[in-house]
């Protein structure tokens, strides 16, 4: 029986914060103002696991009432609230701390955070690509 690879272990603070936007390409219709706004917001991200026995998992940080536009991506992400919280468009769902869901592969959703911003993890099986809602 071979060898188990050890754990592999990540330290919050020895990752570094990135722009939040690396993921987008600004070129791409109605991802320039997306990018635009958060840079200006201050919201920030930082890529924690990245591809781990199959993980990837993103800590965000959002301003009070930072409006993300309906989109989608092309894996399914589970989100887990740290603090804060945020409301879905069309009534999906409103999460506060401790909340979670689970949106599934090229569901189109939107969200605004709460007058508390939001701190959320997303955690998904795949370095997911994103693409605006048309």
């Amino acid at each position: 029986m071979p060898t188990p690879e050890p754990p592999s272990v990540f330290h919050f603070e020895k990752v570094d914060w990135e722009d939040p936007t690396s993921a987008l390409d600004p070129s791409a219709p109605g991802m320039r103002e997306l990018v635009r706004t958060a840079r200006a917001s201050g919201a920030r991200r930082k890529k924690i696991v990245r591809g781990e026995c199959g993980f990837f998992m993103n800590r965000s940080v959002m301003p009070a009432n930072f409006r993300v536009p309906a989109h989608h991506h092309d894996h399914a992400e589970l989100l887990v609230v740290l603090a804060g919280g945020c409301r879905f468009d069309d009534g999906l769902a409103e999460l506060g701390p401790g909340d979670s869901i689970v949106i599934h592969a090229n569901t189109h959703y939107g969200f605004t955070c709460g007058g508390e911003g939001m701190d959320f993890l997303t955690i998904r099986t795949g370095e997911a690509r994103v693409a605006m809602a048309k």
